[in-house]
């Protein structure tokens, strides 16, 4: 019986950029006065969806503001087909194409629909806003009888498509997605995964965030987990997807790497 193989190491600083790809390189983030991300480095291609597992606490949601520039970095670097985005505000991040989906789907909830989705088009004229909105309610069908009705009446699944036409409608080269299963239902999830791929596929790369390891591996080509802030594997998603005992490494043996099992009124854990 072989040995089961061992996570691979971090991605070295040194190894190839992907042309045209958003790098984040050998990324340090403090919170409470404490490193909770160390000397992390991540790849997105474009056109393809990176998966970034990791469990409870991990790091993942502090990584999200750092890059978005909410958080301050402590080192590292940002790069976006070779445009360097560390330390900008986070208008100066969208504007360059770098799109953040945060966890916890912060919309303006007195708003309604249509005026949280004319803001996130601040950056273009009306003329490509009003074809990015138009594009953003194809994917979202469901969205287009809600347009009046105030962001906080939502559902928390038609909340999460609020936020990420938000993201598509500012025409991103790229999104970053933090825990996009977070308290929905599985068939909620599922109806939003479709969703992802028609990004990918024109043109859009995906860093997808989750602490549910099939939510995600379906869709990615690579993928890094993520464990006490440091990056315990770095390889092809359909590795750690098909060795279980991989995965199980990886997370160091506290991550839940299974589908949750919640019905349709149940929510599902919340993350850290």
């Amino acid at each position: 019986m072989s040995t089961p193989e061992t996570p691979s190491a971090p991605a070295s600083p040194d190894s190839p950029i992907v042309e045209g790809g958003l790098r984040l390189a050998n990324l340090t983030v403090a919170r409470g006065g404490r490193d909770v991300v160390h000397d992390i480095t991540i790849d997105v291609a474009p056109g393809e969806v990176t998966a970034l597992l990791g469990p409870n606490g991990a790091g993942k949601s502090s990584m999200v503001l750092a890059v978005g520039g909410v958080l301050p970095l402590t080192a590292g670097t940002v790069t976006l087909a070779g445009e360097q985005l560390a330390g900008k505000r986070p208008e100066r991040i969208r504007r360059a194409g770098l799109a953040i989906v945060p966890e916890g789907r912060r919309l303006l909830g007195e708003l309604t629909v249509e005026d949280n989705l004319k803001i996130a088009t601040y950056t273009l004229s009306a003329k490509a806003g009003a074809a990015a909105r138009t594009h953003a309610l194809e994917l979202f069908p469901e969205l287009e009888k809600r347009l009046h009705n105030q962001a906080r009446a939502l559902s928390g699944g038609e909340q999460q498509m609020v936020v990420l036409a938000q993201a598509l409608v500012s025409q991103p080269k790229f999104i970053i997605i933090d825990e996009l299963s977070l308290g929905l239902a599985p068939v909620v999830v599922q109806r939003l995964i479709p969703t992802i791929d028609t990004v990918t596929h024109n043109g859009i790369g995906v860093l997808l965030i989750e602490q549910f390891a099939a939510v995600a591996l379906d869709l990615a080509n690579r993928a890094y987990v993520i464990e006490g802030g440091h990056i315990q594997y770095s390889g092809t998603a359909h590795q750690l997807k098909t060795t279980p005992e991989l995965l199980h490494s990886a997370y160091l043996l506290r991550g839940d790497t299974t589908t949750p099992t919640t019905t349709p009124n149940e929510s599902l854990p919340t993350t850290g």
